[in-house]
């Protein structure tokens, strides 16, 4: 099979896709006889690369694989079909999973520590449910509470390959009773529009 062909194969599967798909994902859906190997895979995806630059959408490469997106020149076009996904996210949610994304893994104790209030169980439950958090481990202390990390479908919403991408944050001390620093700054002080931090 040659790269041209390729290339327009993979193409498809990914606008088909709801998801990042990962190499290993794409090139199980080939039969074994035209399966292609990395380096074919490879100059596929850089002639995918290389003919978006004159279409609407990119290659993206994030956490769980690649996937083609929506050129950003054209998002609030895009933006208005997708009035639903507009959601607004409470302070005490962006805090939260702040702390989980810069401290992991941490306990919802630690967590409560740090921001000086408690997480109600409907936030923590809010966040599993988004994909965004899960348990990654047990602390071994009286209570034994559960280690919280992000996933991977958190970094995809961000568009981020892995969490050393992330900006920047100054030291936050778990010991402290202060309001901790956030990237993430909330204009209106009560909410944060869901598209200005998945981008």
């Amino acid at each position: 099979m040659n790269t041209i062909t390729l290339s327009k194969i993979i193409e498809a599967i990914l606008l088909s896709s709801g998801r990042p798909l990962s190499e290993k994902e794409i090139t199980n859906l080939f039969d074994e006889e035209e399966k292609p190997s990395h380096s074919e895979f490879k100059d596929a995806l850089d002639l995918i690369e290389q003919n978006s630059q004159n279409n609407s959408f990119t290659l993206s490469k994030v956490a769980s694989g690649f996937r083609l997106q929506v050129d950003q020149a054209y998002a609030p076009y895009i933006a208005k079909i997708w009035q639903e996904k507009n959601q607004r996210y409470s302070r005490a949610l962006m805090e939260t999973i702040t702390l989980i994304a810069y401290k992991q893994p941490i306990t919802r104790s630690e967590i409560e520590e740090v921001r000086g209030v408690s997480v109600s169980s409907n936030l923590i439950k809010n966040l599993f449910e988004k994909g965004w958090i899960k348990v990654v481990g047990i602390r071994d202390v009286p209570g034994k509470p559960s280690l919280l990390g992000t996933t991977k479908e958190f970094l995809d919403d961000l568009g981020l390959k892995k969490l050393s991408d992330l900006p920047s944050l100054p030291e936050i001390n778990i010991s402290t009773e202060s309001t901790m620093p956030l990237p993430l700054e909330d204009p209106d002080q009560n909410s944060i529009e869901g598209n200005e931090i998945i981008q």
